[in-house]
C-alpha cells in the first residue's frame, strides 16, 4: 500500500485538523489547571494526621484513580442527565461533560504529586516563618508552595503529557478533538495510514513543545552546589 503524500499534506494543513488540535490543548489544560486548584487543598489535608476528612480525600482518591477514564467519561455525560434535568439542557456540551469528567480524574492523581512536594519541604522553614510572625497563609504562599513548586514542576508536566493523550477518550462522546478528526475522516475515506500518520505528527509535535516548555522552566529553576557545599540558585544566563 503506497503512501498518499497529498492527501497526508492535505489533511496536515487542513483547518479542521488544527483546529481539533488546538482543542485538544484547550481541554488538556483547562482540565489540568481545574485539577490543580482541586489537588492542592485536598494535598493539604493529606497533610494533617487524621481525620475524616482526610478519609474522605483517601476515598475519592481511590475512586477516581481506580475506576478506568474512559467509565467516568460515560459516567459524566449519560449518567449525569439521567440523574438531574439540569444537565440535559443545551449549556451541557460533550466539552463540558469532557472537562468535568478529566478533572475529577486528573485531581485524584495530582493529589499525590501536590503532597509529595509540599512533603519535601524541610518542615522548619514553616515553624522559621512562624517565629518570623509570618502567617500560616503567608508561609505557604512565600516559603513552601515556590520550594514545593520546583518538586512537583517535572512529575505535573509528565502528568499533563499523559492527560493530553487521555482526551483522545473524549471521541467517544462526540467531543471533535484530534482523534475524533481523524477518525471521521478515516471513516469516509479509509485512508488509515495517511490520516493516523497526521495525528501522529500532531500528537508529537504538541507533547515535544511541552518536553521544550519544561526544560526551560527547569532550567531557570535548576540549583547547583555553592562555594561552602550548600545549594544555591544556578546564575540566569540571559
Amino acid at each position: 500500500m503506497a503512501f498518499d503524500f497529498e492527501i497526508f499534506w492535505s489533511a496536515l494543513t487542513s483547518w479542521a485538523f488544527f483546529k481539533a488540535a488546538c482543542w485538544t490543548v484547550v481541554l488538556a489544560v483547562a482540565a489540568h489547571a481545574a485539577a490543580i486548584v482541586l489537588a492542592t487543598p485536598m494535598a493539604l489535608v493529606l497533610e494533617r494526621p487524621s481525620g475524616l476528612a482526610k478519609r474522605l480525600v483517601r476515598l475519592y482518591v481511590g475512586i477516581f484513580r481506580g475506576a478506568p477514564t474512559l467509565l467516568q467519561l460515560l459516567f459524566v455525560w449519560n449518567v449525569l442527565p439521567q440523574i438531574s434535568p439540569v444537565f440535559r439542557e443545551p449549556w451541557f456540551t460533550p466539552f463540558l461533560a469532557a472537562w468535568i469528567a478529566l478533572t475529577l480524574n486528573e485531581a485524584a492523581y495530582q493529589v499525590e504529586i501536590n503532597r509529595s512536594a509540599l512533603g519535601a519541604v524541610d518542615r522548619e522553614q514553616s515553624q522559621a516563618a512562624a517565629a518570623l510572625g509570618l502567617t500560616r497563609l503567608q508561609t505557604y504562599v512565600h516559603v513552601v508552595f515556590p520550594q514545593a513548586y520546583r518538586v512537583g514542576l517535572p512529575p505535573t508536566v509528565n502528568e499533563f503529557i499523559s492527560l493530553l493523550k487521555a482526551t483522545s477518550l473524549a471521541s467517544v462522546i462526540s467531543f471533535q478533538e484530534l482523534m475524533t478528526t481523524t477518525s471521521q475522516a478515516v471513516a469516509t475515506t479509509f485512508q488509515f495510514l495517511e490520516y493516523y500518520s497526521v495525528a501522529l505528527v500532531y500528537y508529537l509535535t504538541i507533547v515535544y513543545i511541552l518536553m521544550w516548555i519544561q526544560g526551560r522552566l527547569e532550567a531557570r529553576m535548576r540549583w547547583t552546589a555553592g562555594a561552602d557545599g550548600r545549594e544555591a540558585p544556578a546564575a540566569d544566563h540571559r
